[in-house]
């Protein structure tokens, strides 16, 4: 089978494009964005890529066109298809169809922590013998690669795959939330707040969402739930026939000083490299999950002992002159928040400098303004690439202490490199391509 996809550059897209390679079907796509890591990817699976959706692309004559979320009507490629006639089909529904419909599915869903989570569970399975399917909305280092198919393994076990679960919409013409086509056995719920302010109209609407999730699940699944996050109480109490366990503070699975209980026993000590409460939680949730098919706390901590995260989750990308740069994916104010909070917590020395570009839809419509200088309180100065906004981030940080902004990304990376000192901690933040900014910075530091 030939599929085109449209909007193949995402992660998720990327990642249906590599699990539908490694089934022998004939890959193409087409994206007006296209930069790694994805694109890295999908050139290394030799999948032919085309820039823009030019609706020439129809020649190609493919069995099915797969639609990404990012296309909307009016897209010329797509208007062709539907004048044509031709078959079309979402990414998730065709993910389900062709992949999921038999496997053990465990999802992760949430605001934060979902790709981390998701990498850590995938990455405890492999250590396991388990050898699942994944796909993770990222690049994790463990495996190198953000998907695959399940791969034979010498333990008599069902085959497993582990998938973040995103509640963004499934397509212009599927307005459900892309985890509503997943139907997983056991499903991680590890947070929920207010997000995605160009599809949702507030809290309540996501929680819906989740409970459309929830609603899916069988009775002999299980849901393990983030006790601290009041939303998922909510999403719960509207109704839930499937075991839950909980993880947090006075439950069945908690950490106390960074050291992990079940039941209020102490379980052997996680020794890894990772930073902050928040991916204790991340581990907690994963642990759990990874009980319910049979895995003991044990061997997930062994496993995670050796657990080397996600590309852009607090990666550190170059260390220079006792300098280090961090390239770290946080697009909402808790995550910055936790973030920063979590390295302030884990260094001795120098400045915590935070680069910021709010780059996702929510944060360019100017719905978080107020909680994102509270979220940014641990860094020591401030930058930020307002970059294409439509609220004036320099009213924002007029009266905010060691902040700079600007809308020129070759000036901002002057102005950090003439501001950064001896033992420094920089930290770019965005979930978009930054523009160059710390390639550019790094030239400046290394005087090219």
């Amino acid at each position: 089978m030939h599929i085109h996809i449209l909007g193949i550059c995402g992660t998720f897209m990327a990642g249906i494009a590599a699990l539908a390679k490694s089934q022998g079907h004939k890959v193409t796509g087409c994206d007006q964005n296209v930069y790694p890591p994805m694109s890295t990817q999908l050139e290394d699976l030799g999948i032919s890529i085309t820039e823009g959706f030019s609706e020439e692309q129809i020649a190609l004559n493919p069995d099915v066109f797969v639609i990404g979320n990012v296309i909307s009507r009016g897209n010329p490629l797509m208007e062709s298809i539907l004048n044509q006639g031709l078959p079309y089909i979402s990414g998730p529904q065709w993910l389900y169809e062709n992949i999921l419909f038999d496997k053990w599915v465990i999802a992760v869903a949430g605001t934060h922590g979902k790709t981390t989570t998701t990498a850590m569970l995938a990455w405890i399975l492999e250590f396991c013998g388990f050898a699942p399917g994944f796909l993770i909305g990222g690049i994790p280092n463990n495996f190198d690669v953000s998907a695959r198919l399940p791969v034979d393994s010498k333990i008599n076990a069902p085959s497993f795959f582990v998938i973040e679960a995103d509640e963004y919409d499934t397509a212009f013409f599927d307005k459900r939330s892309k985890f509503i086509h997943y139907h997983p056995k056991t499903l991680i719920l590890n947070n929920l707040e207010f997000d995605h302010a160009d599809i949702f109209e507030d809290l309540s609407h996501i929680e819906t969402h989740f409970h459309h999730l929830v609603r899916t699940m069988p009775s002999q699944g299980r849901i393990i739930i983030n006790h601290e996050s009041p939303s998922l109480k909510t999403v719960i109490e509207r109704g839930c026939w499937t075991d839950v366990e909980y993880i947090g503070a006075n439950t069945e699975w908690e950490t106390k000083d960074h050291e992990i209980y079940h039941d209020e026993v102490k379980q052997m000590p996680l020794k890894w490299g990772l930073i902050g409460q928040h991916n204790y939680m991340n581990a907690l949730a994963a642990i759990a999950a990874a009980r319910h098919i049979g895995i003991t706390p044990e061997n997930s901590i062994k496993a995670l002992s050796q657990f080397k995260n996600v590309k852009k989750r607090m990666e550190k990308i170059y260390t220079i002159d006792k300098i280090e740069l961090y390239d770290d994916f946080a697009h909402h104010p808790s995550a910055i928040q936790t973030t920063l909070e979590g390295l302030q917590n884990s260094i001795k020395k120098g400045r915590i400098i935070a680069i910021i570009e709010p780059a996702s839809n929510t944060m360019k419509l100017g719905n978080m303004k107020t909680q994102l200088i509270k979220s940014l309180k641990a860094a020591d100065a401030i930058f930020c690439y307002a970059n294409n906004l439509s609220w004036d981030a320099h009213k924002l940080f007029k009266n905010v202490s060691n902040t700079e902004v600007h809308e020129n990304v070759s000036h901002l990376a002057e102005k950090i490199a003439q501001f950064v000192q001896c033992e420094d901690k920089i930290i770019f933040m965005s979930n978009g391509s930054f523009s160059g900014l710390p390639s550019k910075v790094a030239k400046l530091l290394n005087h090219e």
